[in-house]
């Protein structure tokens, strides 16, 4: 099998971590090679960095230190963690990659997109997921969802309404990768889905 990484995406409370760990579990079920992993961690060094991003207690924290925390996690997850399983021929699922920082970032605080596209370059190597599921949902139910919010979550609704609009843009853009679901959906009727596109696409590939 060609090296293949699938991400999924969404805003807070989306419902894509769930999904994620679903489709890892079919694959273990299916005996397809494959690893689970996620952003901002994956690696000890990034989930340390990770504890800084998400912890309320830096509520001050500037935009840009915010983008190039991301991104400092992103280069050693990517070179420690996601590069080696790709070349092992393993399948890498990863709940967000760097889709999500050109929405948070871009987006949602305002730093230019050209800028974080060329840095999210630089330090994944050119590495680009072959498949993104983006789970669509409302903040205002999304956020209902999660009792114990982090940093990023307990921002403005605003603030995750633009997050969301800027998933939105992406999923137009790049209609061959994103594939749009409906967040309010089951558990069960999301995972079936995400099978079945997941199968077309390895049909294709055949």
């Amino acid at each position: 099998m060609t090296e293949l990484l699938i991400t999924f995406e969404g805003i807070e409370g989306s419902g894509k971590s769930v999904q994620a760990k679903l489709l890892y579990d079919y694959f273990q079920e299916k005996d397809i090679s494959s690893i689970l992993t996620r952003e901002p961690g994956g690696s000890d060094l990034s989930e340390k960095v990770r504890e800084i991003l998400l912890d309320r207690q830096h509520l001050d924290m500037v935009p840009y230190t915010e983008l190039f925390l991301y991104l400092a996690a992103r280069a050693q997850h990517t070179q420690e963690v996601i590069k080696p399983a790709l070349a092992q021929g393993k399948i890498v699922i990863c709940d967000r990659y760097i889709d999500a920082s050109i929405v948070y970032q871009g987006d949602g605080r305002g730093i230019s997109k050209t800028l974080i596209t060329q840095l999210n370059k630089t330090s994944t190597g050119g590495l680009v997921p072959n498949l993104t599921f983006l789970l669509d949902i409302e903040p205002e139910i999304a956020l209902k969802r999660i009792e114990r919010k982090d940093r990023l979550e307990s921002e403005s609704l605003e603030f995750h309404n633009r997050v969301r609009g800027g998933y939105l843009k992406l999923h137009r853009q790049n209609p061959d990768r994103f594939v749009l679901l409906d967040g309010t959906k089951s558990i069960e009727k999301l995972h079936n889905e995400i099978k079945d596109i997941f199968e077309a696409r390895m049909m294709k590939l055949e």
